[in-house]
């Protein structure tokens, strides 16, 4: 085919029939459509390329304005008077008395944080800060795990129900009588005996906000970073009540006072204060409850345990033989379990055993089935589970010794 119109010929001379005439002229039409669609695609390719560079360059003229623009201060409001507010500028602690007009004045209130220009003037309100490692620590979705799921511990899962779950559905009933609900609950015991699952319990169980963290946590480097992640979950906790507060280890903060002046120390013992003074300050609490676990009671400061922070104690011991049989049968209820099985006798074979250990023990036993090939878990993949989660136990006992 020819490439151009001006390489088709035009026979327009007398001996030219009029059919060459009219194929020639269709000729010429088909190239024309041709280069008419090819110059189509190009201007959608320009206008698509045109496009991202003017996209470019707004994007490019809206940061050089904000560089052009004067650098923002955060300040604090301290006092709002009839001449204007009185607001400290973060950093140097300046304080300044500046105009804000009727409808910002009416937004500001103290201790609101606000941003300021060169010349301290208010520019605009800004929200309140919350560390995001304390929101990071509010739990969105419920824990999978209920009472039921629990064995062993019936006394305990009680307690804590009318410690936590009761102030929390019916505080009417706290009024009636005339007494405070109870503030806190601290759950102390071996590892492994259910503490972390009861509290994802609570957690399930009640519609308020939950709020998990580990007392390790809390523990940090530089001064007064600890001390001010415990002020921010309490005032997430109060941004979001009903709320539960869980702390797990929380030996890990609240161990002990010592006579040590080591700058480590002292952190973790001013993070030990700020979160005492939360529990019990000045302010009311509101509707927030405090769980708590340890498996080191005997390591927590007096300070911690008197009544008002945690008004009950719960010690959650091994399951009995009982308790070991309904916590044997609570983690086989997914397996296919032989008829052979008996729960009984698997609670004494497994004494001092934990809630953990039995769990353990209960996986390792489908181990066995499934290295046999087999789909049903017989009574000896119990006691060859047992047995082997004994020698291990061991193993890492010596291990320790040694080590």
């Amino acid at each position: 085919m020819t490439d151009t119109v001006d390489d088709v010929d035009m026979p327009y001379d007398d001996e030219a029939s009029k059919q060459e005439k009219i194929e020639s002229l269709e000729q010429r039409l088909e190239l024309l459509e041709e280069q008419n669609e090819d110059m189509r695609d190009k201007l959608l390719d320009a206008n698509a390329e045109n496009n991202k560079y003017q996209q470019k360059l707004e994007r490019l003229t809206h940061e050089n304005k904000k560089l052009k623009q004067s650098p923002l201060f955060v300040a604090t409001v301290q006092e709002i008077t009839g001449d204007g507010v009185i607001i400290k500028q973060h950093g140097n602690n300046q304080e300044a008395l500046t105009e804000v007009t009727d409808e910002m004045r009416e937004d500001l209130e103290p201790d609101a944080r606000v941003a300021v220009n060169n010349s301290l003037s208010v520019v605009k309100s800004l929200d309140d800060e919350t560390d995001v490692r304390a929101r990071v620590m509010q739990v969105d979705r419920s824990p999978e795990v209920a009472y039921g799921d629990i064995g062993g511990i019936k006394e305990q899962i009680e307690e804590v129900r009318e410690t936590v779950e009761m102030p929390l559905r019916n505080p009417g009933m706290f009024d009636s009588v005339g007494i405070d609900p109870p503030s806190g609950v601290l759950l102390h015991g071996p590892p492994g005996t259910g503490k972390t699952m009861l509290a994802k319990a609570v957690a399930k169980q009640t519609d308020a906000t939950f709020i998990k963290m580990a007392g390790s946590e809390l523990v940090h480097k530089f001064i007064g970073e600890g001390a001010k992640l415990v002020r921010d979950l309490f005032e997430l906790a109060r941004q979001n009540e009903p709320a539960v507060i869980f702390i797990d280890e929380i030996d890990a903060i609240a161990a002990k006072r010592t006579e040590s002046k080591t700058s480590g120390d002292a952190e973790v013992q001013r993070t030990m204060m700020q979160l005492l003074s939360e529990m019990d300050g000045f302010e009311d609490r509101g509707e927030i409850s405090i769980i708590a676990a340890t498996n080191r009671f005997d390591m927590l400061d007096r300070a911690i345990l008197r009544p008002g922070r945690f008004d009950r104690l719960i010690e959650v011991p091994k399951p009995d033989p009982e308790g070991r049989s309904q916590i044997f049968q609570i983690h086989t209820r997914e397996m296919n379990v032989s008829d052979d099985v008996d729960y009984d006798g698997l609670a004494e074979m497994a004494a001092e055993s934990s809630g953990a250990d039995i769990k353990a023990i209960c996986t390792e036993a489908g181990m066995f089935a499934i290295r046999d090939d087999r789909e049903e878990v017989q009574m000896s993949d119990f006691r060859d589970a047992y047995q082997k989660t004994q020698n291990e136990e061991a193993s890492n006992e010596v291990s320790r010794t040694f080590a």
